[in-house]
């Protein structure tokens, strides 16, 4: 299996260089040569456990891995204590209005958040392909996080021999608890900034520092290299491909549907990553119907699927689903290179666009591939909070803002597409008390504080849902990292922890 960029289809990389280096030299995202079928294996696969089934889809793309090499990255990565015992995943049935719909529970890993996923096992590819591709060099992960991501990076990545990470969030565009987990983190090789502004500004300083000739030499004097832990990187992407067809497996061994019938699913996304996961096991054989892309009131996606035309010249709105607070899409660049017959130069144009104008038109063709394969559609604060309230009320079931966000939106979806109904799978990406806040206002508002801590308290009692431990302990865990710099200024952060390696 080789990769290529999306901006220049003539370059040609192994997994391992793919995966160390992070993002092409040119700016280009990386992407399979081409996509193995498996749906001549699809009865075999369902038979497998989470971790077996991950060994064998990351055969797949890791071909210069050995399967001993595979094996050990799956097997430290989702040990089964990291995960409270059992498989990683869970998939949770809902009964509303007689549809077969099961919320796919990505949170039950060491950060609650379904980037866990990725980043527990990330640190074991890259170290792996640090040895095959850049023997001898230090890796300097750099990653932009609108709030799971840098939890979960740094707490993958944290002490890892060969590795510094630098974490960036927006300042004021992260929950109370999401800061804390960062602010809070331990480990002698990373370190955590806040940006002043959203994270697009995040965003782009992180990748503007990626293609800095200058910083590149820097790093290249000190025997190291870039690196990124966001979903820009193949080896973060790989991983979520795993779920999707494990979760179809669960419905086949529990007689929600016969080998071969169709399921449809439900993310909730702002960076396109993991809904574009599911697209490559669609793309992989995996019987998915349709790909509903479920945004919050930053609907850059829904109107993007809805017109062909990607714009992010509007308002930015800070919502109680911060993870999606986005409005440039990294990986939808990837979903393009191929529904455009993989033609660099038309991708590099949009992308050109995109920077310079803020906005891109894929034309008729393209559009009508996107609308084929996703449907698009956006839920508001408000709407959100009312589908946390009536799960609660008609389920007992707590969830968080983001998968309240997907539930609206499948419930648009069912009403708007006049499709028979088939099981639905509905990605749920965080622990409701990451965002502890926001779900206590929409059961019951009166009880909110301005202290996030009471609020987790608050909401165990009224709902006699525990919260998470490794959440509860952050109340009295120092905090260590507490700067503050302009988008500008990120450069000069990342200049400064590299130089202070040199002593």
């Amino acid at each position: 299996m080789q990769y290529k960029s999306t901006r220049d289809s003539q370059l040609r990389y192994s997994s391992a260089q793919v995966i160390a280096q992070g993002i092409s030299a040119e700016g280009g995202l990386f992407v399979p040569e081409a996509l193995p079928d498996l749906s001549g294996r699809l009865e075999e696969l369902s038979r497998l456990d989470y971790r077996t089934l991950a060994k064998e889809i990351f055969g797949c793309f890791l071909t210069d891995f050995t399967p001993e090499e595979i094996a050990a990255c799956v097997e430290n990565a989702y040990r089964p204590e990291k995960f409270g015992g059992g498989e990683p995943v869970r998939l949770t049935p809902l009964t509303e209005n007689g549809e077969q719909k099961y919320l796919l529970e990505l949170w039950h890993g060491p950060t609650c958040a379904f980037k866990d996923m990725a980043l527990q096992i990330l640190p074991h590819f890259l170290t792996a392909s640090l040895k095959k591709a850049q023997p001898g060099k230090e890796a300097l992960i750099l990653v932009a996080t609108s709030g799971d991501t840098g939890k979960a990076a740094l707490a993958g990545f944290q002490d890892v021999a060969g590795t510094k990470i630098a974490v960036f969030y927006p300042r004021d565009g992260v929950s109370p608890m999401q800061k804390r987990q960062m602010a809070t983190q331990e480990g002698e090789n990373v370190m955590v900034c806040a940006i002043e502004g959203n994270f697009d500004d995040a965003q782009t300083a992180v990748k503007r520092i990626f293609t800095d000739d200058a910083m590149k030499k820097l790093l290249e004097e000190r025997g190291m290299l870039f690196s990124s832990a966001n979903s820009i990187n193949w080896g973060r992407l790989l991983p979520q491909i795993v779920y999707y067809f494990y979760a179809y497996s669960q419905l086949v061994r529990t007689g929600a549907l016969s080998l071969g019938e169709p399921m449809d699913v439900v993310v909730p996304t702002g960076n396109f990553g993991n809904i574009l996961a599911a697209y490559y096991g669609k793309r992989m054989g995996l019987p998915v119907r349709k790909l509903v892309c479920a945004s919050n009131q930053n609907k850059v996606l829904t109107d993007f699927i809805r017109t062909g035309v990607y714009d992010r010249r509007r308002e930015f709105y800070a919502t109680a689903s911060p993870s999606m607070d986005i409005l440039i899409s990294s990986n939808l660049e990837r979903l393009l290179y191929h529904l455009c017959g993989e033609d660099s130069a038309a991708l590099r144009g949009w992308m050109e666009d995109l920077s310079q104008h803020g906005v891109y038109d894929v034309g008729e063709e393209v559009k009508a591939k996107v609308q084929d394969l996703f449907y698009g559609g956006f839920c508001g604060d408000g709407s959100a909070f009312q589908t946390i309230r009536e799960l609660w009320d008609s389920e007992g079931y707590l969830c968080d803002t983001h998968t309240a966000v997907a539930v609206d939106v499948y419930r648009q979806y069912r009403k708007e597409c006049g499709l028979p109904s088939v099981p639905t799978v509905i990605a749920s990406t965080a622990d409701p008390y990451k965002f502890s806040g926001s779900v206590l206002e929409a059961i019951q508002a009166d009880l909110l504080t301005g202290d996030d801590f009471q609020n987790v308290e608050a909401l165990e009692k009224l709902t006699g849902v525990a919260a998470p431990l490794q959440l509860r302990e952050l109340k009295d865990k120092p905090v260590r990292f507490s700067r503050t710099v302009s988008k500008e200024q990120a450069a000069a952060f990342v200049r400064e922890l590299v130089q202070a390696g040199e002593g």
